[in-house]
């Protein structure tokens, strides 16, 4: 378990650091993320410790969100003063995300010839 954790901590502080190095405006967990992933692709598959570790990290994922869920309570009177905008926010970007999706899935079936589901 530790060894994949700290594989996992390495490729994030690989991505950190080509953040940090070429400035891009992308978070460097993500490209950490990204990295890892495409050296699984290339070797086929997950190592079974490293796939047994994730999975432990995934049972305690709900842990992630107490931080946020505290967040939002330490914010409420502003949540509660800005309720519209914020609702608005949520439902549009709900609809395009959605409406994105669509035209994103009808551009691949043209891509690959299938009409039908």
């Amino acid at each position: 378990m530790l060894g994949a954790l700290t594989l996992l901590l390495v490729y994030q502080l690989i991505g950190e650091v080509i953040v940090l190095a070429a400035g891009l405006p992308v978070p460097g967990p993500v490209v950490g993320m990204a990295l890892l992933f495409a050296t699984l692709a290339v070797r086929g598959e997950a190592p079974a410790w490293l796939r047994e570790a994730c999975q432990q990290l995934l049972a305690q994922l709900s842990l992630l969100f107490v931080p946020a869920g505290v967040g939002v309570m330490l914010h409420f009177k502003r949540l509660g003063a800005e309720w519209f905008p914020i609702a608005l926010a949520l439902v549009a970007s709900t609809v395009i995300a959605i409406g994105v999706t669509a035209l994103v899935m009808q551009w691949l079936r043209r891509l690959i010839g299938r009409d039908g589901p």
